[in-house]
């Protein structure tokens, strides 16, 4: 019989072949009835309302914490389902939830003695964090995790919070009061450096007034020493221009022979290149006809290679293919006989069984009576009545074989003796 859950749920089945238990996580399971049994155990998120009244802290002071963590069992670890499933199994969820609380209740309230009032108001993150790490490593040994804790409220009886918040107000107050003597104090230090400022402007104008002055002098001379260099420059550059005409007359005689030099050059590379004609259909064209020849002779036997490659290899290819069918028919047929044999054993069952292991008794006592039969010296120490000496070798062997059944049916469930009384009775 098929039994299913939801991702929310886990099932456990316990009972024949089922040993461990089998755990299974949103899915479905097969179940034989009367035979096995079937449990469930919820994964559902359990909300818990963490209260923690009046704790003394590190310092003496009584406060009361309340804090909310969502813990669930964890349904995809094997290990802390296996764990959870052997400490809850049977529970409901509010008995689950009990216990996760008390265990996450006694650690929120050891961290509250180990720390003072101002580090647990003033630093809720370092105070949640301690307590979920600690709960975390406790709880996944019973196999829940927590998923979240937040601190959710602080409190108490004597008004230490109130009396630590009138401390911060007034401190704010006084930093107001100084803040606005010390905004007056720079508004009086700004005023008398804007007056500074004012009059080191005035006197920065009157310095850029005779600077200016300076400069249009001294501007007015390098005009004047400017004017007189443009003279000077333009009766040289008459004197240039005359030589540079000069220079071009010159160089255009010497671009004349470089002309008449280029074209004998010329001449003489055509000479050149008729020469190198005349070497090349005397000489490099009967070379280059005897490398072609050789080259196709090379090609040729290369592809005699190859040819003789290929045909070898399609020959490996058919006998490897050939060996590996008759692998394949030989698999065949013993898969076969496998099946023919289950079918058997399916059909007979407990007869098969009997069977086989009637076949397998004279084996059984041989394997019994083997270690004997390399043995050199016997020393038999016998006690009470009874056959003596080496008469009682073939006894101890029978005890041994006659046990056989009692052992099979504490194996299998199955009695040869009655099996055995059954067939007579229908052969009968």
């Amino acid at each position: 019989m098929f039994f299913t859950c939801g991702p929310n749920e886990a099932m456990v089945v316990s009972g024949f072949c089922r040993s461990p238990p089998v755990m299974v996580a949103g899915g479905r399971v097969l179940v034989v009835p009367c035979l096995q049994q079937i449990q469930r155990i919820s994964l559902n998120t359990l909300t818990l309302n963490v209260r923690s009244e009046k704790v003394y802290t590190r310092h003496g002071v009584p406060i009361s914490v309340t804090g909310i963590a969502q813990v669930k069992i964890q349904g995809q670890n094997k290990e802390m389902l296996a764990a959870a499933c052997q400490m809850f199994l049977g529970k409901s969820e509010s008995e689950i939830a009990q216990i996760a609380l008390e265990t996450l209740e006694g650690h929120q309230r050891a961290i509250m003695a180990h720390m003072t009032v101002e580090e647990i108001y003033k630093d809720r993150q370092k105070f949640s964090e301690q307590v979920f790490n600690v709960a975390s490593s406790d709880l996944v040994n019973m196999g829940i995790s927590v998923v979240s804790y937040t601190l959710k409220d602080i409190h108490d009886d004597q008004d230490y919070l109130h009396s630590l918040g009138k401390g911060r107000t007034a401190q704010v107050q006084r930093d107001a009061r100084v803040g606005e003597a010390e905004a007056k104090r720079d508004a009086g230090i700004r005023e008398a450096r804007a007056r500074q400022e004012q009059v080191s402007a005035q006197l920065l104008s009157e310095t850029a007034m005779a600077q200016a002055q300076r400069d249009f002098q001294v501007q007015q001379a390098l005009c004047d020493a400017a004017v007189s260099a443009r003279k000077a420059q333009a009766d040289l550059a008459y004197q240039l221009q005359v030589a540079r005409t000069k220079q071009q007359i010159e160089e255009q005689r010497a671009q004349v022979l470089v002309v008449e030099r280029a074209q004998q050059a010329q001449l003489q590379e055509h000479e050149i290149g008729r020469r190198e004609r005349e070497l090349e259909a005397t000489v490099r064209k009967p070379a280059e006809a005897e490398r072609y020849r050789l080259e196709r002779l090379a090609e040729a036997q290369r592809s005699q290679v190859m040819t003789q490659a290929e045909a070898e290899a399609e020959a490996m290819r058919v006998t490897g293919a050939a060996r590996a069918a008759a692998v394949a028919a030989r698999a065949r047929a013993e898969a076969a006989q496998t099946a023919a044999k289950a079918e058997a054993f399916g059909q007979y069952q407990e007869a098969a069984v009997v069977d086989m292991v009637l076949q397998r008794l004279p084996q059984v006592a041989e394997a019994v009576a083997q270690p004997l039969l390399g043995t050199r010296r016997v020393t038999l120490v016998a006690g009470g009545s009874g056959d003596i000496g080496v008469a009682r070798l073939p006894g101890e062997i029978l005890d041994v074989v006659t046990r056989l059944p009692a052992a099979v049916e504490a194996l299998t469930g199955v009695s040869i003796t009655q099996a055995a009384q059954k067939k007579s009775e229908c052969q009968a």
